[in-house]
């Protein structure tokens, strides 16, 4: 690997690096200051809250009789971990969506890994509600990798016809 491409490697860690930091610290900063399952409200229509989500997004699989759901799904996270990280050290081409997309799931996912690994748990303090419809609350962790999907399908829907899977040329 020539310099540049190195270069350019390191680069697409960085956006992961950034949400791992913020994801913690904002976290940190909610079970420091909001005592558990409690509600500060923002504004008409978002509250800072902190509620604790064992299973996955929506709280899928958020059952405390459900053992065997833990190390499912930190087996499911630290597979994905793996492989998008592998995505990454290959990604031929510079495409910055697909780099930025892969870089900010991977960073959502570790941020919720290291939660899952210190409280066998997520922290949600994210609390959206509008016009009596109410958004399960969610974290940095969770937004980062919502918009790295967007990201990802963008990059895929968006490339060139004529390139193959690397980008580089017919399939």
């Amino acid at each position: 690997m020539d310099g540049d491409v190195k270069k350019d490697l390191h680069r697409l860690f960085l956006p992961a690096v950034f949400i791992v930091v913020l994801d913690q610290v904002s976290k940190w900063t909610v079970v420091r200051f909001i005592p558990r399952s409690e509600s500060i409200r923002v504004t008409e229509f978002f509250n800072l809250v902190h509620v604790r989500n064992r299973g996955m997004a929506f709280g899928i699989m958020n059952r405390p009789d459900l053992p065997a759901g833990y190390y499912l799904l930190l087996a499911g996270t630290l597979a994905a971990v793996v492989l998008i990280s592998v995505f990454l050290f290959r990604l031929r081409e510079r495409d910055l969506r697909m780099g930025w997309g892969l870089s900010l799931v991977l960073g959502g996912a570790v941020g919720n890994l290291v939660d899952r690994l210190r409280y066998r748990a997520v922290i949600d303090f994210l609390d959206v509600h509008l016009w009596g419809y109410h958004w399960p609350a969610f974290n940095a962790a969770d937004s980062a990798i919502t918009v790295g999907v967007f990201l990802l399908t963008a990059a895929w829907i968006f490339r060139a016809p004529d390139s193959g899977p690397d980008g580089k040329g017919p399939p």
